[in-house]
């Protein structure tokens, strides 16, 4: 229940507040940032699950083949999570850094998919500067957007631990 309040909560502040948020005509992208996170809080299961309900949720908002965002993210989710264990709690700005490559990775990965899926327009010249100009708006909303996912990931392990 927990993560899904997080998800809304993401949306809303995307729909309401970070649509605002323009840089060379790109905002950030905080759903794909909640599926990085939930990979650095949660590891590759939680990141894949979390990202894919992400996506779900970003395939609800956009034009584009349905399940598209839900494949990109979970797969972000899953890799950051992979990561996580060894690399990205080391030091300070590793999650910063790791929320800019992912967020950058994530843009590029959802791009490709929908050129192969034949969404032709998804892979523009720009789309490498577009992915960056994400992860660097994403990476200082980091911290937020994990201690989020760990409160949300939390409550299921204490359910888990009553029964």
């Amino acid at each position: 229940m927990r993560v899904a309040l997080v998800l809304l909560g993401a949306l809303v502040a995307q729909q309401a507040v970070l649509s605002q948020v323009r840089v060379a005509g790109v905002g950030p992208d905080l759903l794909l940032l909640v599926a990085v996170a939930a990979g650095v809080a949660g590891g590759p299961e939680a990141g894949a699950v979390v990202g894919f309900a992400a996506g779900v949720a970003a395939d609800l908002l956009i034009q584009a083949p349905f399940g598209l965002s839900s494949l990109a993210f979970g797969l972000v989710g899953y890799g950051v999570g992979t990561l996580q264990a060894g690399v990205i709690r080391l030091a300070w700005w590793i999650p910063p850094a790791t929320a800019l490559a992912a967020s950058a990775a994530g843009v590029l990965l959802y791009g490709l998919l929908g050129g192969l899926l034949g969404q032709a327009g998804m892979l523009r010249s720009e789309l490498a500067g577009l992915a960056g100009v994400v992860g660097l708006l994403n990476a200082p909303l980091v911290p937020l957007a994990t201690r989020a996912v760990r409160w949300a990931l939390a409550g299921g392990r204490e359910a888990a631990l009553a029964r």
